[in-house]
């Protein structure tokens, strides 16, 4: 991956908190012995982990043994087809993750996620089946109702003052029943399997040099954006990154990258799904840790008062997290739609009751994004998604019941949550998490 889960503008090398000014223990500025050498940097990694903060090592190494697990009580886990499976499997959930992200990282969250998806999937397939509206057309109209809906939840939130938390609980069950009021108490619409929306989850690139070609632009498109940064870091007289660092991370993302393509190359190609899921999460991470607005997130997420008076446009702000939340939903929610070619009450329900809510809050946050806000990076939500959706395919091929993975899925989540208080309480002196 090109950057670590749980990152943040800090990690980038500006030093302390996003806005806040303070400095962490096990983070802030690097020091001269992480700029000398690896040993250096491995020295401040365990300090982190001494002090309680997370990483992705720590997920990755997760993953790897729920991966073991697995293949040892199934030989096709790990086959070709169930890996590809996977990689369009995660994007619904992971896509609904990103936008929680967004919301997390000012210190909110957004209940709602899980009815707008269900949302949009309908207002498509009504459009579309029913209307005769053209494909492409109500896909636009079903990505805007989410961003509609965003925004006006976070007009709620930013301009009268009501709660997130009550917006988008009321959120939930609203469009919910507008869902359902729009497909009708038994009306299943099936779309059509040859159609845009369908060949979202069905389309491969099927020649070889395609998935290969995106490793050999991901691993190189990292190496380029590090070196360029920590030369202009250098410059500047700032914190950087040591050369050794660089290649050793490039190195690891080449690996990944281009075992990933082989393995995928082993079946069908690269998944279109998977193409746009990756594309979402390289243009968000850029726009939270490269850009102006994206530091003013961060500022947000590490305290209301002290970005009011930096000159955050605070309402303004939580308004866009939201839209951007509603809008990653309403896609999200396309592609649900097109892994089962249709929307039905049913699946209307299953969103509405939460199951797609508590795993996108569940990707997010066990891939490193703090509920407490300031802490995240899009990026966190690819490890966590397949966490969450690994253990759902280890279940589906041994059988296991539904309740079982949802009592393991809860319990995942409830160690991060707990991972995520802890390694606040080690940075805050009085021993207490700081709200965010």
């Amino acid at each position: 991956m090109a950057v670590s889960g749980g990152g943040s503008p800090r990690d980038a090398g500006t030093g302390g908190g996003a806005g806040t000014g303070t400095a962490t223990p096990g983070r802030g500025p690097r020091t001269r012995g992480w700029q000398r050498s690896l040993k250096g940097y491995a020295d401040e990694v365990r300090g982190r982990v001494r002090v309680g903060e997370r990483g992705p090592i720590l997920v990755v190494l997760g993953l790897i043994v729920i991966w073991l697990i697995f293949q040892s009580l199934d030989d096709n886990f790990l086959s070709p087809r169930n890996l590809s499976n996977l990689s369009v499997e995660i994007v619904g959930t992971g896509l609904v993750a990103v936008g929680i992200v967004f919301v997390l990282l000012i210190g909110e969250i957004d209940l709602s996620v899980g009815s707008v998806s269900g949302l949009s999937g309908a207002v498509f397939a009504v459009l579309n089946v029913n209307l005769g509206m053209p494909e492409w057309l109500a896909v636009i109209v079903g990505v805007a109702s989410g961003m509609a809906v965003g925004a006006f939840q976070g007009a709620f939130f930013a301009w009268l003052g009501v709660p997130a938390f009550v917006v988008t609980l009321a959120g939930l069950l609203v469009w919910n029943g507008l869902t359902l009021y729009l497909l009708g108490a038994s009306g299943t619409i099936n779309i059509d399997e040859e159609g845009l929306v369908a060949s979202l989850t069905s389309e491969y690139f099927g020649a070889m040099a395609v998935a290969y070609g995106l490793a050999a632009i991901g691993t190189a498109g990292y190496l380029l954006a590090a070196l360029r940064h920590r030369n202009r870091n250098k410059a500047a007289g700032m914190p950087n990154r040591p050369l050794s660092e660089i290649w050793v991370r490039g190195g690891a993302l080449a690996v990944l990258a281009f075992g990933t393509a082989h393995t995928l190359n082993r079946f069908q190609g690269l998944p279109l799904a998977l193409l746009i899921f990756l594309v979402v999460l390289v243009v968000s991470d850029y726009v939270l840790r490269r850009t102006r607005y994206g530091r003013k997130v961060y500022a947000l997420g590490g305290g209301v008062e002290a970005a009011r008076r930096a000159g955050v446009g605070v309402e303004r702000v939580r308004i866009a997290m939201f839209m951007v939340s509603g809008t990653l939903a309403a896609i999200g929610g396309l592609f649900v739609a097109s892994g089962l070619t249709s929307a039905s009450p049913t699946t209307a329900r299953a969103a509405g009751s939460g199951m797609l809510l508590i795993n996108a809050i569940a990707a997010a946050v066990i891939g490193g994004t703090s509920l407490f806000g300031g802490r995240g990076s899009p990026w966190s939500v690819l490890l966590g998604v397949l966490v969450i959706q690994s253990i759902a395919s280890g279940m589906a091929l041994l059988g296991v019941e539904d309740s079982v993975q949802f009592m393991i899925t809860g319990g995942v989540l409830l160690a991060a949550v707990a991972a995520d208080s802890l390694s606040r309480r080690a940075e805050t002196p009085g021993g207490r998490p700081r709200a965010g």
